[in-house]
């Protein structure tokens, strides 16, 4: 009897340990999304379809989410301001289209342009975060929104020409740009993709994600990147120790503004269109979910959790529309699923914010 209890009790730790490990949030979306996958195989969605579409969309995003990884580590908490790092992307993007760029050249052009301008854009902001401490994530929010906001009286007024992005009749920029006419349309997924069965690999999509991650992976294995942690892990002991904790706050968040710039155009490549004016307001919601519900809390951070939060966020988004179209066909339920799903589970980790508060 002692021994049955025993080997009860062991179970129970080891679940206990093992929930405690990926945690509970991640254990319960995983679960869930393997849920709509069974149910979209007992509905006759194709699970190749569904496989390619997840592995595209968690590249897609990658670098978006990993942006977040350096403002969480620094203690200033998840970028709510990505839109900042987005809007600077998205300008070198069409100062490219402006100057002809085409292909390859395109893209290496636009992240010339956006990554110094997005380093001056990040400075500024760091600075902003070290004058609102305490304030950081809502003071976030209303930066990404008020940038939108300008940007989309400078998208109007900035005097581009080139007749592939204005509008047909007036002056300014159109919504939404299409990168086909400069042949910039899923340039990295179609590098070296293959086929795994049914399944599409878009491989210089995933190289290009996995080597930002590599990046930032060692950067934070760096002394630089030690003391960024250090300073957000306690920064009283930070500041006793000698280390400047405002002045590395604002190398991380300009660091996390560059990724946020060069996800935009990556993100943009692969989905075939570059969209201006309101786009970019809701897009940081998104990245902050997806990599909380990858196991990170509001002060720590991992590229682990972005790697994993991502393929999670994004395959349950990718998942659960078509299967609300199936299950619900012939209604109106099947958009309203998808929304209850996303918005549920930004809601969700949103809550968990919390739990990364000291």
């Amino acid at each position: 009897m002692s021994e049955t209890n025993g080997n009860g009790n062991n179970l129970l730790q080891n679940s206990r340990s093992l929930f405690g490990n990926i945690g509970l949030p991640t254990a319960i979306i995983a679960a869930f999304w393997l849920f709509t996958l069974v149910v979209g195989h007992f509905v006759g969605i194709s699970m190749s379809t569904l496989v390619s579409d997840t592995i595209k969309r968690a590249g897609m995003n990658g670098i978006l989410v990993l942006a977040m990884v350096p403002a969480i580590q620094s203690g200033t908490g998840p970028n709510f301001a990505l839109p900042i790092g987005i809007v600077c992307g998205l300008f070198g993007l069409v100062c490219s289209i402006e100057m002809d760029m085409m292909g390859m050249g395109w893209l290496l052009a636009s992240f010339s342009i956006a990554i110094p301008l997005a380093a001056f854009v990040g400075f500024i902001y760091g600075k902003l975060m070290n004058a609102v401490k305490g304030s950081e994530m809502t003071i976030a929010t209303y930066t990404g929104f008020s940038i939108v906001a300008l940007m989309c009286l400078a998208w109007l007024m900035i005097p581009f020409r080139n007749p592939k992005m204005g509008w047909f009749i007036g002056k300014g920029l159109r919504e939404t740009i299409q990168l086909d006419a400069v042949g910039a349309a899923q340039i990295l997924n179609n590098f070296l993709m293959f086929k795994m069965g049914e399944v599409i690999i878009p491989t210089g999509l995933l190289l290009t994600f996995g080597f930002f991650s590599a990046l930032v992976w060692l950067f934070f294995r760096s002394k630089s990147g030690i003391a960024i942690s250090a300073g957000g892990i306690n920064p009283k002991f930070a500041q006793a120790a000698g280390l400047d904790i405002d002045r590395n706050r604002i190398f991380a968040n300009v660091i996390s503004t560059i990724l946020g710039a060069t996800g935009i155009i990556v993100y943009s490549q692969s989905y075939g269109y570059a969209q201006l004016y309101t786009a970019p307001l809701m897009m940081a919601f998104p990245a902050v979910a997806a990599i909380l519900i990858g196991g990170a809390t509001a002060s720590r951070a991992k590229v682990s959790h972005v790697i994993v939060g991502v393929v999670l966020f994004q395959g349950l988004l990718t998942t659960a529309l078509p299967v609300a179209n199936e299950v619900f066909a012939g209604t109106d339920l099947s958009e309203i699923m998808r929304m209850i799903i996303q918005n549920g589970i930004i809601l969700y980790a949103l809550t968990q914010v919390k739990r990364g508060v000291q």
